[in-house]
């Protein structure tokens, strides 16, 4: 009835409110037996995402299909973001295994159903006017623009594997960037050596000078004096070069794949 109406998921307080003649506990079997059937998959507490014959096989629809609505049961703000953000930039080289959902701290426990990842980042803030609605077969979903997904990308490198992958998803990022993009909102919601990193991999890895240029001019508005900072975190600074525009040590060598 609720895929008739273009629904593909339910809660169970919408279950039992809609079957409210059914007692608790034959509503119970009958959710277990459509989940044993593979019609239906809870994917949070009281949260079920409904299975079409054509994804039967597959055990589960796409995330992007469902995630707007497990974020509002959640009453979490989120976005798709990193290499999931990518892939809806045209970054067709980067396809994640698994799906990148950032939120507002705290975070939430990964999900792992049926063959799907997906991965959630808590952030402390979420920079609203850097996200983009994109439509899909279930509606919109919020996923972060080409600006805010190089510098979550950075921030997040661990979560993708590594700087060098970093800026390859960013080379690829870089056509669809856009200067004016970076606004004094975004700059304030990430750390300032983030900007100095995406500005660094921009300007010496990928050779976009122009973007970079306007990047430098605007982060130091906001903050006129950039400080010495590892371009690799947690690694030794001794004995390395400081690049003099972006303040960074140097304390990696990173290369792209493209």
């Amino acid at each position: 009835m609720l895929q008739s109406h273009g629904k593909n998921t339910f809660t169970l307080k919408q279950a039992r409110e809609n079957f409210s003649e059914v007692s608790p506990a034959a509503l119970s079997l009958a959710l277990n037996r459509l989940s044993r059937k593979n019609k239906i998959v809870s994917v949070s507490r009281g949260f079920y995402v409904i299975i079409p014959p054509q994804n039967s096989n597959i055990g589960i629809i796409p995330p992007a299909l469902f995630i707007n609505s497990l974020m509002k049961h959640l009453n979490k703000p989120y976005y798709v973001g990193l290499l999931s953000a990518a892939a809806f930039h045209g970054a067709s080289h980067q396809r994640p295994q698994e799906f990148f959902v950032i939120n507002l701290l705290p975070a939430i426990r990964p999900i792992e159903k049926m063959g799907i990842k997906i991965n959630f980042i808590g952030r402390m803030i979420i920079p609203f006017s850097s996200l983009e609605e994109r439509k899909t077969e279930a509606g919109y979903i919020k996923v972060s623009n080409p600006e805010l997904t190089a510098l979550d990308i950075l921030q997040y490198s661990d979560h993708i594997g590594g700087l060098s992958r970093a800026a390859t998803v960013i080379d690829e990022l870089s056509e669809t960037m856009h200067a004016d993009k970076f606004t004094e909102d975004l700059i304030f919601s990430v750390p300032v050596v983030m900007i100095q990193r995406l500005g660094y991999i921009l300007d010496r890895i990928i050779g976009s000078t122009e973007l970079a240029e306007a990047i430098y001019k605007k982060v130091t508005r906001v903050h006129p004096v950039l400080t010495r900072k590892p371009l690799k975190a947690g690694r030794t600074v001794k004995g390395f070069a400081t690049d003099s525009r972006w303040k960074l040590i140097i304390n990696v060598e990173i290369e792209t794949d493209l």
